[in-house]
């Protein structure tokens, strides 16, 4: 009788110690696939890309004017669908819906990718304000344009898979047409590059601004007094105000954007070489590129850290957003050398 009681009592504590064991597996699956999906992706070479694709659609090393620029855009796009982990942003289940950084950091990516995706369509691939739009490209930029987050039908995925798909249509009537098959045009000028430059700056001067913001210390935001933000207010000064629960998504979205911005600028360098060297701007571009690969630098540390002044621990808003404002004061200076006549 006590040895079946015994029995009784040992039964539920194994069931117990089973689920238990599951959860503790399943736990340990998820973490490590948070931490490889969590990840940043790396650096590509954009002439390497461009040989390889010109391989795989023509079996040519002919890379003419624009192909590396436009080929970088739709690598860009391909790295953000088929990363590890793949597009996370519109994840409805664990692991990524519990990812915090990753989405952000594809968000920073993706507007870059839309600034250079309309500057193609609407200006390098254009002789004249006048002239008529090239249409694969006009199919692909709405493409990048889709919300960000669905994941139903349709589907982020697909929607941007159907803009990579347009890009390369494009590459291919760059690099190989006659016949039925019209010549794709890429004006590689002055005037071109100044004005995607002009949009550049916008979006460098307002990662600059919300990564200051961040700071505790900052003049911007909530490092002011309750009667100097008053007075601000009063004078119509903006101060955009970043929670500390809000501190990494805005350093993320800009390490997001600085890695599919530098890619660009190689980009713009390799296919602008002959205006850039014309104007003596090379060390222009040079230096954005060199303050975007200084913002990518390794993170050796877990988590964020939002130091204050000269105290122990760093600020990694405010290293961001001195690097950002440094590529911001070059592309000032590449739009002016490029608006001289």
């Amino acid at each position: 009788m006590a040895a079946n009681e015994f029995l009784d009592e040992e039964k539920p504590r194994g069931i117990l110690w089973i689920f238990g064991v599951f959860l503790g597996v399943v736990m340990t699956v998820l973490i490590i696939l948070g931490a490889w999906w969590g990840s940043e992706p790396g650096q590509f070479n954009i002439i390497d890309e461009a040989q390889i694709r010109a391989k795989e659609t023509h079996s040519s090393d002919n890379i003419p004017v624009g192909y590396v620029y436009t080929n970088t855009l739709a690598h860009i796009a391909e790295t953000l669908l088929y990363k590890p982990g793949g597009y996370i942003t519109n994840d409805v289940g664990p692991p990524g819906v519990f990812l915090d950084n990753v989405p952000n950091w594809e968000y920073g990516a993706l507007v870059m990718l839309r600034d250079a995706t309309s500057a193609l369509r609407n200006h390098f691939a254009r002789d004249q304000s006048q002239s008529a739009e090239d249409p694969d490209l006009a199919i692909a930029e709405p493409y990048f344009y889709f919300e960000n987050d669905s994941w139903a039908l349709p589907s982020t995925e697909a929607e941007y898979e159907k803009g990579i798909e347009a890009l390369h249509k494009y590459m291919e009537r760059l690099q190989h047409f006659g016949g039925d098959v019209k010549r794709a045009q890429f004006y590689s000028r002055a005037d071109n590059l100044w004005q995607y430059t002009e949009v550049v700056i916008k979006r460098l001067g307002g990662l600059s601004t919300r990564l200051a913001a961040n700071s505790s210390g900052s003049n911007l935001g909530p490092g002011l007094t309750d009667v100097e933000r008053e007075q601000a207010e009063k004078q119509g000064t903006p101060l955009p105000k970043v929670s500390w629960l809000e501190v990494d998504d805005v350093f993320y979205e800009a390490r997001g954007a600085s890695w599919a911005l530098l890619h660009i600028l190689r980009a713009i360098k390799y296919d602008f070489e002959d205006i850039l060297l014309d104007k003596r701007a090379m060390r222009t571009v040079d230096i954005m590129i060199k303050a975007m690969e200084n913002a990518l630098q390794p993170i050796t540390c877990p988590m964020i850290l939002n130091g204050d002044g000269y105290g122990i621990f760093a600020n990694y808003s405010l290293t961001m957003a001195n690097y950002i404002a440094r590529a911001n004061a070059a592309a000032l200076d590449l739009r002016d050398i490029m608006n001289r006549g």
